[in-house]
């Protein structure tokens, strides 16, 4: 089972979250790749764009943050958080 859990913060408070479960065969990538599509689309967030240091902190750490820089659009909120918190 790969579990993700996407948080949202704004002034360091908490302000939704949710957990993506997959238990299908595929890559680490592909896994995380469909759940970021899961949680935009029910966060109604356009997609983030991976920058080099997001890509370091989840090799690393398996977690990063999306901050402003990383949507084309403006975000009403300070960052959003994404850890894997299971993983087969």
């Amino acid at each position: 089972m790969f579990r993700l859990w996407a948080k949202v913060f704004k002034d360091n408070r908490m302000l939704k979250d949710m957990t993506v479960c997959n238990d299908r065969e595929d890559t680490r990538t592909h896994k995380v790749f469909d759940a970021m599509d899961e949680i935009c689309y029910a966060f109604d967030l356009g997609k983030p764009i991976w920058l080099d240091c997001n890509v370091a902190d989840f090799k690393r750490h398996a977690k990063t943050r999306f901050f402003q820089d990383n949507f084309v659009e403006q975000i009403d909120f300070d960052y959003l958080e994404i850890r894997i918190i299971e993983e087969d």
